[in-house]
């Protein structure tokens, strides 16, 4: 009687583990979904560049500014929020993110259409505190909702919906372009935001909660005094260095410097953000498989394998070449992406994780940042092959730093 007894408590067990292993797994994919939309809307005014200066009369270093404003609100926004995450529910902040992101696109869009770059400008640095609320709430609630061995796989599954996103912004955004003018290109990805809304809020019910005390100010201060968490840092902020410039300035290079048209220069760039699907994945589990949790190797070759290529970029002619080495360099400069954010968390105390990860993000972003920015300059002055040549001499500053970087447990 005894086991027919406990049968049905077993079942009832079995049944709320998978339960809760189905939304655990909506979570992310809903999370992946918001951030996604967001990652299109951030990167597609670089797939319109030509366009957009030549509607609003501006230079280049003022239109890379259109997609370097939002990672230069995200460094301003992003350690703030992070310790506001260790307070307080993460779920909420990711229903207003989007609600902020609705009202950024429409504000854009409107802003277009008059031709007013300073006000597109500001809607771009509301776009920005929203995507860098989405992206912290979004590693924090996706580490917290999986056990710690799968810690670094489920965020670089979560984190792969930036170079989805950026994929889907700059191989759609010329097309859009084209159909209903340069200005939709604000409204046209907050569908995928809403809709990633619908999937998370009902399953992220209960994960939302910080999880403990919030930081006190020596244990937030004892993060920006680590000179592991520097040293993570400076890998994120040089990773998303080389990102961002490539994605902002590999469009133009094919439009301008090899004569492809914007449509087909928007498609083959698309490529080196969308092998991302597979780096940023593919980062974490080898780190958790191949190297039993070590950090520290992936990073590392992700610089080795970057800098030769991004040296030798701007010798290449043929389309299939190019195709080629953006998605070969796209896998390389990707590896450590997905992997930084899971790395930083692992080297502070647990009751610090969202500050860590908020930290991490502002210090990357600033990168993201300065690069298309920087880009510009360097472009105007003395064209894209100096502009290239730099970038390969960012990832051999990534492979000596890489060399020194810490392995999880180091406090």
């Amino acid at each position: 009687m005894t086991p027919q007894a406990t049968d049905p408590d077993v079942s009832a067990g079995i049944a709320a583990v998978l339960r809760t292993a189905d939304s655990t797994w909506w979570l992310v994919a809903g999370a992946s979904l918001i951030s996604m939309g967001l990652a299109a809307y951030e990167i597609v005014p670089a797939s319109v560049t030509p366009l957009i200066r030549e509607s609003l009369r501006v230079g280049p270093t003022a239109a890379g500014l259109l997609v370097g404003v939002m990672f230069g609100t995200a460094v301003v926004v992003s350690l703030p929020a992070g310790a506001v995450l260790d307070r307080t529910d993460s779920r909420t902040a990711m229903a207003l993110a989007v609600g902020a992101l609705v009202v950024a696109g429409t504000w854009g869009w409107l802003a277009g259409r008059s031709g007013q770059y300073q006000s597109i400008l500001a809607s771009r640095a509301l776009g920005g505190a929203a995507y860098v609320v989405v992206w912290n709430a979004g590693i924090d609630m996706v580490s917290r909702a999986v056990d710690g061995s799968h810690h670094a796989t489920a965020v670089g599954v979560f984190t792969a919906s930036g170079p989805v996103g950026f994929a889907l912004g700059q191989g759609t955004g010329p097309l859009i372009a084209e159909r209903f003018g340069w200005p939709a290109v604000f409204l046209a990805f907050i569908g995928p935001t809403l809709l990633g809304l619908a999937v998370f809020w009902p399953a992220s019910r209960g994960h939302g909660g910080s999880g403990g005390d919030a930081p006190s100010l020596q244990e937030f201060g004892a993060v920006l005094r680590s000179r592991n968490v520097w040293l993570v840092g400076v890998l994120g902020f040089l990773g998303y260095a080389l990102y961002l410039f490539v994605n902002s300035w590999g469009s133009s290079y094919l439009t301008q410097g090899l004569g492809f048209s914007l449509a087909v220069s928007g498609l083959v760039v698309a490529v080196f953000p969308a092998v991302g699907v597979v780096s940023r994945i593919s980062g974490g589990l080898i780190s958790d498989r191949v190297f039993h949790g070590a950090r520290r190797p992936v990073v590392l070759w992700s610089f080795v394998l970057a800098a030769p290529l991004l040296f030798g970029f701007t010798q290449f002619r043929s389309l299939p070449l190019l195709v080629a080495v953006l998605l070969l360099t796209g896998f390389a400069v990707q590896l450590t992406l997905g992997l930084s954010f899971t790395y930083v968390r692992e080297v502070v105390d647990p009751q610090v994780a969202a500050t860590a990860v908020a930290f991490q993000t502002s210090i990357g972003l600033a990168g993201a940042f300065v690069a298309p920015i920087a880009g510009g300059v360097v472009v105007n002055s003395a064209g894209f092959e100096p502009a290239f040549l730099l970038a390969g001499a960012v990832a051999v500053v990534g492979i000596l730093v890489a060399w020194q970087a810490p392995e999880p447990g180091s406090r």
